[in-house]
């Protein structure tokens, strides 16, 4: 087992961990650890949100999440001889649930994790329009399998991968990030859920950092929620064991920090939630090329060679949406979005046939390894998106056939009351 740089007790918060990690990015932020490029190392996580919620059967905790101290990042890791301009080769090794497995721990990643819709009025999710109240599925680990009594008569194998990984901006990058947001939310500052997250003061977390230090982090450190120039919180299910990224290096010692690991997820991750949550261990090799956003033009994002490794599905039912939004009967120029949308919409219509809640399809969607794509942006008016949902993760037979569909009790998601 390579030496673990950052170590996490699952029993315990992240604020009350040995060596505490993050929240907020900030270039300031101080290292929890230092390795040598050519190395070889674990870091431990905790779930995104510290573990607030539970394995029960009410979304209660979903709906009063506190998202202020989200998500609670590891690291930053310095990398030594790392210098604005380079870029830091980063392969994933390994990385799987909390190490050693324990059936039924409380926190999430120890044998369970959870998938959630957040309430509308508290981060919302991509169909929140439809779905704005709290849900909660929860999933047990069978090795690489995950099933759940609140979605049953499915059982897939998922492509565990974190969430969120990236690199600390500098000072300069931080306050572009904070005034080009602050414009979007000026746009329609009422607006339920906001149109982006400003910089908070409540929750946050900044290391060792404390007093006056720490407040300033509050007040200028940038919330986690979205990707940005620096990689952070990109949902890419493929980055995977064999995966390798190459981040932009904006500090010296590139301060690597992340979390927020997955076992499973769905393109899209449409819940906000969509993924299955968990807290583990993932494993690093580290490297440097140096001035390496100068000589491969990598100045805005980051570049990702995804891992070889996924299920062996073959057969989908695919789900097609186009730019019109049916509730207004609107037609909008090549919409991506709105066409991704509809092909969720549609698929979720579906999965009702066969006696799932719309809920129920939601979570299943966000957190199953679902096949999101962007299938043309080119034929005016409509952009076309698909969804690809397998077949075999179903126990019943979930294709269209003459003697219609096989409707079943299939429970119910966890709600709040």
């Amino acid at each position: 087992m390579p030496e673990v740089v950052f170590s996490v007790d699952q029993s315990k918060s992240m604020r009350d961990q040995a060596v505490p990690g993050h929240n907020r990015w900030h270039p300031d932020v101080p290292p929890a650890a230092s390795v040598a490029p050519g190395s070889e190392f674990r870091v431990e996580c905790r779930e995104w949100t510290d573990a607030q919620l539970g394995n029960n059967d009410s979304s209660n905790d979903v709906r009063d999440v506190d998202l202020s101290v989200a998500h609670m990042l590891s690291g930053p890791i310095e990398i030594q001889g790392a210098e604005p301009g380079d870029l830091l080769v980063v392969d994933i090794l390994d990385l799987g649930p909390c190490q050693p497995p324990q059936e039924y721990g409380e926190a999430p990643g120890q044998g369970w994790g959870y998938t959630g819709i957040f309430a509308k009025v508290n981060g919302g999710g991509f169909l929140t329009d439809y779905f704005p109240e709290a849900y909660k599925a929860i999933w047990d680990f069978h090795g690489q399998d995950a099933t759940s009594r609140h979605v049953p008569g499915v059982r897939y194998t998922g492509i565990t991968h974190p969430g969120l990984f990236g690199t600390a901006p500098s000072a300069d990058l931080l306050a572009e990030w904070n005034r080009r947001e602050q414009a979007l939310i000026d746009t329609d500052p009422q607006r339920v859920p906001p149109l982006a997250l400003p910089p908070l003061e409540d929750g946050v977390l900044a290391g060792t950092l404390s007093g006056q230090e720490l407040d300033r982090v509050g007040r200028e450190g940038a919330r986690t929620v979205p990707a940005r120039e620096n990689g952070g919180n990109h949902d890419i299910k493929n980055f995977t064991r064999g995966s390798r990224v190459y981040y932009p290096v904006h500090v010296p010692g590139a301060k690597l920090s992340g979390g927020d690991l997955h076992f499973s997820q769905g393109d899209g991750e449409i819940t906000f939630c969509g993924a299955i949550e968990m807290g583990g261990f993932i494993d690093f090799g580290v490297d440097l090329i140096k001035d390496g956003m100068n000589k491969y033009g990598v100045s805005t994002n980051p570049i990702l060679i995804p891992g070889r490794v996924e299920p062996r599905y073959s057969e989908f039912i695919t789900f097609i949406g186009v730019s019109v939004d049916h509730d207004t009967g609107e037609n909008r120029y090549l919409d991506a979005t709105l066409a991704y949308r509809r092909a969720c919409l549609n698929a979720i219509e579906y999965l009702k046939k066969f006696g799932y809640s719309g809920e129920q399809a939601y979570l299943l969607l966000g957190s199953a390894p679902i096949e999101g794509r962007v299938s043309g942006v080119v034929d005016i008016p409509n952009a076309c998106c698909s969804l690809y949902l397998p077949t075999a993760m179903f126990d019943f037979d979930i294709r269209p056939n003459k003697s219609g569909p096989q409707s079943s009790d299939r429970g119910s998601a966890a709600k709040s009351s």
